[in-house]
């Protein structure tokens, strides 16, 4: 009975590596998981970093570095992991929108080795009001050596880039909004000015405290290697389109 138990179990588990990428789907879990309750949140403008390290499945037929398509999936893990840090996902969700790659281009620089530990930066560069554009740099661990750095496009649909960027600004603000301590007293206390009220005081200049410097309040100007590509994107679709 027991080897039968066994036997299925241990079916069922090929079955499901031979039909799906199982370890893929786990690891995404635990990102997820890792993000949401155990890492510290972000500011929508922040730089996030994850860990990866380069392991026997990585590496291409050569043997000695990491596949070239594998650099594409390690930076889905650390999208993840942005996109919970900051809240953009549950706020694109949460305004009927939804989220999808609409573009990568990806630019390989020196060689990641086996067993070779790498962080993956991953940042907000620039966003219209269709799209959010991201930069993920693969740093080395030990020289801090740029080895890739990829650029994605991420199309929001459903809803305006432009108000869930509004959205997490603010609320990004509201979270580092100065606060008050009485004279003689140790016990702080947070401001009763919404965030709201606040960002257009910060805009003003009037908003009576300080504002972290880490902090922006308008999104990036357009990069000229991103303007560069949406030209390249508009010439390449023009294109498909005089074929169709």
């Amino acid at each position: 009975m027991l080897c039968t138990v066994l036997g299925t179990v241990l079916g069922v588990l090929v079955a499901l590596y031979g039909l799906f990428e199982l370890h893929y789907f786990l690891r995404m879990c635990l990102c997820v998981v890792s993000a949401r309750f155990l890492k510290k949140r972000m500011h929508i403008l922040d730089t996030s970093s994850v860990v990866g390290l380069c392991l026997t499945n990585d590496i291409d037929t050569l043997l000695y570095h990491m596949n070239n398509a594998r650099y594409l999936r390690e930076v889905d893990f650390a999208r993840v992991d942005f996109y919970e840090r900051t809240s953009l996902y549950r706020t694109i969700r949460s305004k009927g929108g939804s989220v999808v790659q609409g573009a990568t281009t990806i630019r390989y620089r020196r060689f990641i080795r086996p067993f070779t530990r790498f962080t993956i930066s991953s940042k907000i560069v620039y966003w219209d009001n269709q799209s959010i554009f991201m930069e993920h740099r693969f740093i080395g661990g030990t020289d801090g050596f740029i080895h890739c750095i990829a650029l994605c496009r991420q199309r929001v649909m459903q809803c305006s880039v432009e108000d869930v960027m509004a959205t997490l600004l603010k609320s990004g603000l509201s979270l580092q909004q100065p606060t008050a301590m009485s004279a003689g007293s140790t016990k702080r206390t947070a401001p009763t000015t919404s965030s709201t009220e606040f960002l257009d005081k910060a805009e003003a200049g009037t908003g009576g405290g300080t504002l972290e410097p880490a902090v922006s309040l308008s999104k990036p100007d357009l990069p000229p290697e991103v303007s560069k590509w949406l030209e390249w994107n508009e010439i390449s679709s023009a294109s498909l389109r005089s074929e169709g």
